[in-house]
């Protein structure tokens, strides 16, 4: 069950944190797997990891808000069977703290970056006979988190996009899901609380644990998971849904 041996994924942000651990599982499932990084070195040592285990992987740099660096490099991978969009990056800060150019970055990553790889991505995967784009929202796209205005606002955007595109693009045998992670534990997290929290950080790190009423952050490997199901042929007759996970986060928090 759950092989993707045949298909070729595209995996933005494959360098680090849930686009790695989606990239490694999927090589170890079968696919040949091309990641789309704008670290380059991240991508390496994922790729790296990949090929020591007798997988297959290939590299590209790229700004996936830079939409003719997209559809370049989309033009030279070719045929692919699935896209998973999960480049995106952070924002800290409610409205009244959140500058314009905080906004538009966030924006031009987070939301154009997936419209741009989506508009890539369709000619060919229409051509599939199994085409799955998975795209990786957030529970903040679902409920009121404090101090994540823009953040927000672009998950938010990615889990209408994930709705257009599967009613869109069903005729053409195209499924669309998307998987909307509460705190999972990744090196931006370790990162972001050592800058903000210097000192506080074991403490922290407990408080932001237990924010999920099962008591733990989630491990990246836990939504590579998920996605392997999503994007597998088992899945065939899901599309259109967005899948919390999140610890109870969403319905049990209260």
């Amino acid at each position: 069950m759950f092989s993707l041996k045949g298909k070729s994924a595209i995996i933005t942000g494959g360098g680090s944190g849930i686009g790695r651990a989606i990239s490694v599982l999927f090589a170890k499932q079968g696919a040949l797997v091309h990641i789309i990084e704008l670290n380059s070195e991240a991508a390496s040592n994922t790729i790296d990891e990949i090929t020591k285990a007798g997988g297959n992987a290939i590299g590209y740099s790229c700004d996936v808000s830079n939409q003719a660096q997209v559809i370049d490099i989309f033009n030279k991978i070719g045929n692919i069977d699935i896209l998973v969009n999960n480049a995106g990056i952070a924002h800290v800060g409610k409205l009244e703290t959140t500058s314009e150019d905080d906004f538009t970055k966030i924006f031009n990553v987070n939301v154009k970056g997936v419209y741009n790889c989506l508009y890539a991505a369709i000619p060919a995967l229409k051509k599939s006979t199994s085409a799955v784009i998975l795209n990786m929202a957030s529970i903040a796209a679902l409920v009121g988190i404090t101090d994540r205005f823009a953040y927000s606002m672009s998950k938010g955007a990615i889990y209408a996009m994930t709705l257009s595109v599967a009613r869109d693009y069903m005729a053409d045998g195209i499924r669309c899901n998307s998987i909307s992670p509460a705190r999972v534990h990744t090196p931006f997290v370790d990162g972001f609380i050592a800058k903000n929290y210097a000192g506080q950080e074991e403490a922290v790190f407990e408080k932001l644990s237990k924010s999920q009423p099962i008591g733990r952050m989630g491990k990246p490997e836990e939504v590579a998971s998920l996605a392997l199901y999503l994007c597998s042929d088992e899945a065939g007759f899901v599309t259109g849904n967005d899948y919390p996970l999140d610890g109870g986060f969403v319905k049990l928090n209260n």
